[in-house]
């Protein structure tokens, strides 16, 4: 996976120089004159194509969050972290580098059919920049349509058609507008239903060691500095990471 990203950066680096290079051996002049010259339009074209090409490059971590299963994986880690009670450990980037890891690990099949059905073909000049955006667009709507609620979908059709928006009858072909702010709020509803699972074990510790802390009279004791080994000792024992992760990447499949 990581070999096929370097390839697609590399092609994408690769066609914005070649597509540049001869723009910059013309002679110098305005940028008017430069258009105004039979080769305008393509110098014009190429501009057009530096400009969405670094817009994508700027937005592709939240393209990431908003099309994958990452949103799941980190706000489940995170309920993880703060139901030990733990403040920093495992550190941000950890859990971060995690969620990423396994994002690709469920995404895999999905990346796959994007770069042989579009960016290959693209990088080989087989089809045409609007072709391959719908083909690569095609297995990330898959996965999403997948995954999303059909109320959360119906939610955002309804407002959809309160703006004024086509809305088609199939969900298959509802526009990414309306399906990605689906996907994520419903992304957001699993992750904490998940996060109130992990929780309610180590809600249920505390519990205990704060009714033994106060029927022992230890009043100064905060039942926290007590109930952290206790939790800590719980997830090892149960095999904690293995069963979260695993969980995780099940809930896709």
């Amino acid at each position: 996976m990581t070999r096929r990203l370097t390839r697609i950066a590399a092609a994408a680096a690769g066609g914005l120089i070649a597509g540049t290079l001869p723009a910059l051996a013309e002679p110098a002049g305005s940028l008017t004159d430069l258009l105004q010259q039979s080769g305008g339009a393509a110098a014009s074209g190429r501009i057009v194509q530096m400009v969405a090409l670094l817009t994508v490059l700027s937005v592709a971590p939240g393209l990431l969050i908003m099309v994958t299963s990452f949103t799941r994986f980190v706000i489940a880690l995170s309920f993880l972290r703060s139901g030990l009670g733990l403040q920093s450990t495992p550190a941000n980037l950890v859990l971060i580098s995690l969620s990423l890891f396994m994002t690709f690990y469920v995404m895999g099949p999905t990346f796959d059919r994007a770069w042989q059905d579009g960016i290959k073909p693209l990088t080989e000049n087989q089809i045409s920049e609007e072709e391959a955006l719908t083909r690569i667009s095609a297995p990330f709507r898959d996965f999403m349509l997948s995954q999303v609620r059909p109320k959360d979908l119906q939610t955002f059709a309804d407002l959809a058609a309160t703006n004024g928006w086509p809305v088609p009858s199939e969900p298959e072909k509802v526009e990414l507008r309306i399906l990605i702010p689906a996907f994520m709020i419903s992304e957001l509803r699993r992750g904490f239903e998940i996060g109130f699972l992990i929780v309610l074990p180590f809600l249920i510790i505390d519990m205990i060691v704060a009714t033994l802390v106060m029927s022992m009279g230890m009043m100064m004791m905060p039942p926290a500095v007590i109930s952290l080994p206790f939790k800590i000792l719980f997830f090892i024992l149960i095999d904690g990471w293995n069963l979260l992760v695993g969980g995780l990447i099940r809930s896709f499949f």
